[in-house]
């Protein structure tokens, strides 16, 4: 009967990563290439690349100062007191809004991106706002939930490798599906032919994703239980004006979570301009869908390794190794040219490893909460485990500003063709995809080699300790 209930648990967080992936994925990668491909596409080219300079802008600008509330919104759930819990109530309401958001912008709101651009990133801006604002909740009443579901490393480690399998399938399975959706619903709404893809077709697709957000929530909210012991009732209502002390005590957070934002920053940028290479390097668009075939299989494959590797080698070897893993696929990427095979045996160097070194952070940031309240004296899981979301939406901020100007400095924009693409344009996209990435992703390494202590044995003797004095 127990084993029935950890399935059903672990298959419920599993699905609530699968829609929430799916999300992000679309929101932080795809969205940029409705932008740049659909939606700025008039005779004018200096209104096009003007209008996609704004948005892209406006979406960094806005994705920067939200995240500065991240660590107060886990203050916000922290403190919440529900029949429910804390997590799901936002999480449900998260889910409604952010999906809600999601469809509307991608949309040209009735036509006012091109005959009224001003008015347009207002209500562009208004939506956006609201849009990521509650998806923050969700995202981090999601994730906090970990350390809620167990305060075993074992059994943790295995509803993060679930949920990250989950996470993994959502993600990559955007990218097997996002054309043949979009084709298929620019058939249904604007009676095209082929492989053409319309406004109305990526709108079809956004409802799909939202859909799939919502229900992906809702299998979490009905399917785990909140674990209650004495180390989770060691907890108070923190003051707004102690969020951030709370994070900044925390050594090892910290360190840490610059070392994670460099690593996803740069595979957020590689990732999210991959799609440009396949359309304007290898000038086949409908290859991309194998990359999220092989994604999707090597995402199974590594995240089902990653409890095997723990007991072998531990986090620290996982995370060091998998970036160096990532550097050949660089390096091999940097010599493929038009070669579709060494492009895909590339794609596979790169990918494979980053779900186990996402793991390996998660897990520690997991067990910060507890590194943290043995310094601090109270449990703070929210706004310890904000801190993870928080990075990799600065990062996909950030990558969101790098891939709008990469699509303009090296000419990657409109009904550009592979042909239009300049020696010095494509210059410039390497530089963007692979040498800048490259670089920022060794620094990680080295912050993590010389910073990090906490380790699963660390993470054993705290828990033993805190149970000691709770006692």
């Amino acid at each position: 009967m127990k084993n029935s209930k950890d399935i059903k648990q672990y298959a419920s967080y599993a699905f609530g990563a699968f829609g929430h992936d799916a999300f992000y994925a679309t929101l932080s990668t795809y969205f940029m290439i409705f932008i740049t491909s659909q939606l700025f596409v008039t005779k004018d080219a200096g209104f096009n690349a003007k209008m996609i300079g704004y948005v892209t802008t406006v979406m960094v600008v806005i994705r920067i100062v939200e995240i500065a509330f991240d660590p107060l919104i886990g203050g916000v759930i922290d403190n919440t007191r529900t029949r429910w819990g804390n997590f799901k109530p936002w999480l449900l309401v998260g889910s409604i809004v952010s999906s809600i958001g999601l469809i509307i912008i991608f949309t040209d709101f009735g036509g006012l991106a091109t005959n009224s651009p001003y008015l347009y990133l207002i209500l562009f801006a208004i939506v956006y706002i609201i849009l990521d604002s509650f998806y923050s909740f969700k995202d981090i009443s999601f994730w906090s939930m970990l350390p809620a579901l167990s305060v075993e490393s074992e059994k943790r480690t295995k509803f993060g490798t679930i949920a990250r399998f989950g996470s993994t399938l959502g993600a990559q399975g955007v990218i097997i599906v996002i054309v043949p959706i979009v084709v298929f619903f620019s058939k249904i709404f604007s009676g095209t032919q082929g492989n053409t893809q319309t406004k109305a077709g990526w709108l079809g697709f956004a409802v799909v994703i939202g859909l799939v957000s919502f229900l992906g929530a809702l299998a979490t909210i009905l399917g785990t239980k909140i674990e209650k012991n004495a180390i989770r009732e060691n907890t108070e209502k923190v003051r707004f004006r102690d969020v951030f002390k709370v994070i900044g005590k925390n050594d090892q957070l910290m360190w840490l979570s610059l070392s994670y934002f460099l690593f996803a920053f740069s595979y957020v940028i590689t990732n999210s301009l991959l799609i440009y290479y396949f359309n304007y390097i290898l000038g086949s668009a409908a290859a991309f869908t194998i990359v999220g075939v092989l994604t999707a299989v090597l995402g199974i494959i590594s995240v089902s390794l990653f409890p095997t590797l723990v007991a072998l080698v531990h986090r620290r070897a996982i995370y060091l190794g998998g970036i160096v893993v990532m550097l050949l696929g660089y390096i091999l990427f940097l010599f493929a040219g038009t070669n579709l095979i060494v492009v895909l045996i590339a794609v596979g160097l790169f990918f494979f490893p980053y779900p186990l070194v996402f793991l390996a952070a998660l897990m520690t940031i997991t067990d910060s909460v507890e590194y943290g309240q043995l310094k601090s004296g109270t449990r703070n899981e929210s706004v310890t485990l904000a801190v993870r979301p928080l990075l990799d939406k600065l990062a996909g901020a950030f990558a969101n500003g790098v891939v709008g100007f990469a699509a303009i400095h090296a000419g990657m924009t409109g009904s550009a063709k592979p042909s239009d693409i300049t020696s010095s344009g494509l210059w410039q996209f390497r530089m963007y995809m692979f040498f800048i990435p490259m670089a920022l992703m060794v620094v990680a390494a080295l912050i993590f080699m010389a910073r990090i202590k906490l380790s699963e044995a660390k993470h054993e003797e705290i828990v033993k300790e805190l149970q000691k004095k709770l006692k």
